[in-house]
């Protein structure tokens, strides 16, 4: 894929950047060699490669799910300022 400069004012434009009419053919030049490297890194072959989380082989700490005893509402609320029917009370913000 090639990118021209009409490609790159409608980008511009998506992305609500202010682009000058000089800076067009440098700006296309860099996106085309974005896609040039996007293009070199597709051709890698990556048949035998698992996927990795980090460089260094770790396991993800897991935890038992479990279901505990849980606060309830009047202790939950107990700390509000105000608070109605197990519903927290805040000043209206929106007119």
């Amino acid at each position: 894929m090639s990118v021209d400069q009409a490609n790159v004012r409608r980008i511009a434009r998506l992305a609500r950047i202010a682009v000058r009419d000089e800076e067009l053919p440098h700006l296309a030049q860099e996106l085309n060699a974005m896609l040039a490297f996007v293009e070199e890194l597709n051709a890698v072959d990556l048949g035998n490669a698992e996927p990795m989380t980090s460089v260094l082989p770790m396991q993800m700490k897991m935890r038992q799910d479990v279901v505990g005893d849980h606060a309830g509402p009047e202790i939950v609320t107990g700390n509000a300022p105000i608070s109605e029917d197990h519903f927290f009370l805040v000043p209206k913000v929106i007119e």
